[in-house]
């Protein structure tokens, strides 16, 4: 059995619970509601019930803590050391279209550091999970980053910044530049998801432009506990969930293809 904190056991009860949901309107994406929140951005009905699933099963279980969500920013509780960061449904648009790559992602922050973290693919029943120092699973499985090195064998992922002009110039810049040496590249749509399969040894490395907290707080932990790296490939001082640019994967891939997305900007 895989030993987990009582918290990170709290976290997956909702995220399950979250997922039934999410499943249910996935099986009628085309009746679903949809709002536009902003350019590309949207927000279905089920992207609110899976929020408002995941706020009340937690606060059931830690009524003093704060939480930073997607749809619903920041609430504030009375313990202001621990706060859950939540991204109800990462890949919303692939969701709305029928696309089965998508999840759930909750993280645990203690002062300024991720302690737990869930990942939850309802379609593929995969559950990535990690708590700080005890290493990263899927289900009761361990993971572990990959040690592909050859460009030729290596799948990187990344992330689309939106459509502002000059963060549509910066991304098309990176990726001609890694794509020279790096000739399969994958865009998938769900960074959480797509850093957990980094953490599973199925990506070697992703990397992502201007993107927010929520979508990669989980993630970040589950990486660096399946021996991995995450960083701010324009800072390596940041914060890479707060500043907003991040790059994860095994040593070799970070430091190599950090490289490039910097040479990309010269």
């Amino acid at each position: 059995m895989v030993a987990r904190s009582p918290t990170l056991n709290v976290m997956m009860r909702a995220v399950e619970k979250a997922g039934r949901s999410l499943i249910r309107d996935f099986g009628e994406v085309e009746n679903l509601q949809v709002s536009v929140k902003g350019p590309a951005d949207f927000v279905s009905a089920a992207d609110k019930r899976s929020e408002q699933i995941l706020h009340e099963e937690l606060t059931k279980a830690r009524p003093d803590y704060s939480f930073l969500m997607e749809e619903s920013g920041e609430v504030k509780g009375s313990d202001g050391e621990h706060r859950f960061i939540i991204d109800p449904l990462d890949g919303t648009f692939n969701f709305l279209h029928g696309i089965p790559h998508w999840c759930i992602s909750v993280a645990l922050e203690k002062g300024n550091e991720i302690v737990a973290a869930v990942i939850l693919d309802p379609v593929k029943d995969e559950m990535f999970s990690a708590d700080k120092g005890t290493g990263a699973f899927l289900r009761h499985r361990r993971l572990r980053v990959s040690a592909r090195r050859e460009p030729n064998e290596m799948l990187i992922t990344c992330g689309h910044p939106g459509r502002q002009k000059q963060h549509f110039d910066a991304f098309h810049a990176e990726m001609r530049m890694v794509n020279s040496v790096y000739p399969a590249i994958r865009r998938n749509g769900a960074a959480a998801l797509d850093m957990a399969y980094v953490a599973a040894g199925r990506a070697d490395a992703f990397w992502e432009r201007f993107i927010h907290p929520w979508d990669i707080a989980a993630a970040s932990l589950i990486v660096k506990e399946a021996g991995g790296f995450v960083k701010d490939y324009t800072d390596p001082k940041a914060n890479p969930v707060y500043s907003g640019n991040v790059i994860a994967g095994h040593e070799h891939a970070v430091s190599e293809i950090s490289s490039l997305l910097n040479k990309a900007h010269k």
